[in-house]
């Protein structure tokens, strides 16, 4: 069975970078849409970022645009997400989740947390001075 691990949190000061790292000991991704979401304290979860499959075509939610990039590296084995311009406001813990397609599929909503099956635990991102 597939499980999902995140890594790469931690406590990082405003306008600093993280690496967040999503993986499935055992398998490829490259067969799954992957999508990031977050939820801080109080909060609902919500969409970061989402990438297809075959064609890797990638979308942002509008706070994020042009300071996080999501990505597949290592052979197709992990998606990151690396966040560059951190403020205090994307404090949350963040998650991955997997969208098993055996077609070139594309994420277009990346709020739709309904579509994911697989989600793994989770990893804090703090931004704080």
């Amino acid at each position: 069975q597939l499980q999902l691990v995140e890594s790469g949190g931690g406590l990082v000061q405003p306008g600093k970078s993280l690496r967040l790292s999503c993986e499935a000991p055992g398998f490829t991704l490259d067969y799954y849409i992957i999508g990031w979401f977050r939820q801080a304290p109080g909060k609902e979860r919500e969409g970061v970022s989402c990438i297809g499959t075959l064609d890797s075509r990638t979308n942002y939610a509008d706070s994020v645009k042009g300071r996080f990039t999501i990505s597949r590296d290592n052979g197709k084995k992990a998606v990151v997400l690396q966040m560059n311009s951190l403020k205090p406001e994307d404090t949350a813990v963040y998650y991955c989740a997997a969208d098993w397609t055996p077609y070139s599929d594309s994420c277009t909503v990346v709020a739709d947390k309904g579509r994911y099956d697989k989600w793994g635990q989770g990893t804090q991102v703090t931004v704080s001075s």
